[in-house]
């Protein structure tokens, strides 16, 4: 496939938390030619190995996650509708008047959640509760229901498909973290048609369950014992009305990846991320944590003895919805400075602090 393909398949392809391996397997037939092993984990999250050119060589973990947000069924009706529980942080104000995708064991059914006309509704200007919003799958009753091969804990996703604005803006469900597998997958696909033979061991991974508590990142760290690692994900742009830079920090669209800095993000890490940005020219805004990311890098810095680690963001405007939009040039950008940072690793390189 080409990049494109392979973006546009990968968006398309749901993989609520818990259910990811659709989208693994196709993430890992396509970075499997540029990589010389691939495997995954008893949960699904999957990597691949691009080894170094020497054995005994330090290993980078380069880190996305695989999951999307989604919903579950939580109790059929006996008159056929369906009440929902959360697979992450679905924003439930949203919700009401979409059409899902669910995975049943008969294979997908699509539904919408039922949304009152405006006219009749006594709350119309409140926000559901989540035991307020119910599916609608065209069906009288439970037995109709499960007789399209759906049951109490099956999941679904939002339809929403891929769509591009002004020829640079990327709309979809499941930008969070879809986009960044893409990079790390572009990553191992550079790195290959330029000729490089890392000095380092790199492990490209996309991991499970982060929008319930990074989960996977933590078991395959634990696993491969990295010597240091970049987890990548999206962040909030802070460019769009309403939004306080005193509150939320100044983060834009276009402007390329914002690096975090704070207590979780190794300083080592950071200094050289910063430093190959600066030689190469690429475009890197700077955004700060007060305690950790909320993302992957909490887990995987912890890890046994602790590991080198900092987390690298996509700036996302309308995080968590069916319209995620983020900007070409800083998924370009992304890219750019991880194959930077990959062929500036040297084999003695050590990021540890030291006395």
């Amino acid at each position: 496939m080409t990049p494109e393909e392979f973006l546009e398949e990968l968006l398309d392809t749901p993989a609520p938390t818990g259910m990811e391996m659709d989208a693994q397997r196709l993430w890992a037939q396509y970075i499997a030619p540029y990589t010389d092993e691939q495997d995954c984990d008893a949960y699904g999250s999957t990597w691949a190995v691009l080894k170094a050119a020497r054995p005994g060589a330090p290993t980078l973990m380069l880190d996305a996650h695989a999951d999307e947000i989604g919903f579950s069924i939580r109790h059929i009706a006996d008159n056929g509708f369906a009440y929902l529980e959360r697979c992450g942080g679905s924003d439930v104000a949203i919700a009401r008047g979409r059409r899902l995708r669910f995975f049943g064991t008969d294979g997908e059914v699509c539904g919408v959640i039922g949304n009152t006309a405006i006219h009749i509704r006594e709350d119309a200007d409140k926000a559901p509760k989540l035991w307020d919003l119910y599916v609608d799958f065209g069906c009288d009753s439970r037995e109709e229901v499960e007789a399209l091969g759906l049951r109490v804990g099956d999941c679904g996703v939002y339809c929403d498909g891929p769509l591009v604005l002004n020829d640079k803006r990327i709309v979809c469900r499941a930008l969070d973290d879809r986009l960044c597998g893409y990079i790390i997958a572009q990553t191992a696909r550079t790195l290959h048609e330029q000729g490089i033979k890392p000095e380092w061991n790199i492990v490209f991974a996309n991991t499970v369950q982060e929008e319930i508590g990074c989960v996977g990142a933590g078991m395959l760290a634990y696993r491969l014992q990295p010597d240091a690692a970049i987890c990548l994900d999206v962040t909030h742009a802070t460019d769009t009305p309403g939004l306080s830079q005193a509150r939320y920090g100044d983060v834009r669209l276009g402007k390329g990846a914002a690096l975090s800095f704070g207590p979780v993000c190794h300083p080592n890490v950071n200094a050289r991320l910063e430093l190959v940005a600066e030689q190469g020219n690429i475009p890197l805004q700077r955004e700060t944590t007060g305690r950790g990311t909320g993302t992957n890098t909490d887990q995987v810095y912890r890890s046994r003895s602790g590991v080198p680690a900092t987390n690298l963001s996509l700036p996302l405007r309308y995080m968590h919805s069916p319209v995620e939009m983020a900007d070409r040039a800083d998924v370009q950008a992304c890219t750019d400075l991880l194959v930077a940072f990959v062929k500036s690793l040297k084999a003695g390189d050590n990021f540890r602090h030291r006395l």
